[in-house]
């Protein structure tokens, strides 16, 4: 059976999170009854990562054996036709070999927290970003950032229910800017890893944010995670900010 790859984007306020569950929308569930409307049998898909509920993503990145041997832009357009109206979207296509594995072939993924800094409340974001109405220093939020760069131990950035075998994992990055806006500033969070630990990226975010309110000076991250206690992480951020962007593999099937 050919295998194909998909790049996926999706708006998460809709879905209970990439996962099928029984009972609850989810955006496999939404992806496989598009690809069941084009095959005799409903395929099965495989991602890169399962997103949580109200997570969203623009470079999600899905498997499926296919009984048929698409042309895969026919596919890409099939695919998204039968998807309408879902907030879900194909946005690349491509056959790929079948030792291809959308989730054990990945080497890295890269995620994308927004936060807007701003007292009025939000129209055109809403939903697709935190706010906070207190201003935020981008500065110590770097500094305290830099102590969790690295390979740690982040059992204090780790859910209580995360079913990772080892909760050490190594971060490759993770750069905060800031873009001043009319009213506020919208501050990015970019991290890369191999793989991360459920509501791990929630977990750091919504710490540095007290950093950056000035709740915690900056080397309370570093206690933090030398704590190795869930305790000692700070509030976890809301999903709505956080977007799954990219999956890189040893080569791109979509080049």
């Amino acid at each position: 059976m050919p295998r194909f790859a998909f790049r996926i984007e999706y708006h998460g306020a809709l879905f209970c999170g990439w996962q099928r569950q029984l009972d609850q929308p989810s955006v496999q569930a939404a992806v496989e009854a598009a690809l069941a409307r084009l095959e005799p049998a409903q395929p099965t898909i495989a991602a890169a990562g399962r997103t949580d509920t109200g997570v969203h993503a623009t470079g999600q990145v899905a498997h499926a054996d296919l009984a048929r041997d698409w042309d895969a832009t026919r596919l890409m357009e099939a695919v998204n036709h039968h998807l309408r109206p879902a907030p879900v979207a194909v946005t690349a296509c491509a056959r790929v070999s079948d030792d291809f594995h959308a989730r054990f072939s990945a080497t890295e993924r890269q995620y994308l927290f927004r936060l807007i800094s701003r007292r009025p409340p939000l129209v055109h974001e809403a939903g697709l970003v935190w706010q906070v109405r207190h201003p935020l220093s981008l500065a110590p939020m770097q500094e305290a950032a830099r102590a969790l760069i690295g390979q740690h131990d982040f059992t204090t950035f780790r859910a209580s229910l995360c079913q990772a075998a080892s909760p050490v994992k190594t971060l490759d990055e993770l750069t905060i800017t800031e873009i001043p806006l009319a009213v506020g500033s919208e501050f990015r969070f970019t991290l890369r890893a191999r793989s991360f630990l459920h509501n791990q990226v929630r977990s750091m975010v919504g710490s540095l944010e007290r950093v950056g309110a000035g709740a915690w000076q900056p080397e309370r991250m570093a206690e933090a995670l030398a704590a190795r206690q869930r305790a000692a992480c700070g509030p976890v951020s809301p999903p709505q900010g956080l977007y799954l962007t990219g999956v890189r593999y040893p080569s791109d099937p979509f080049a």
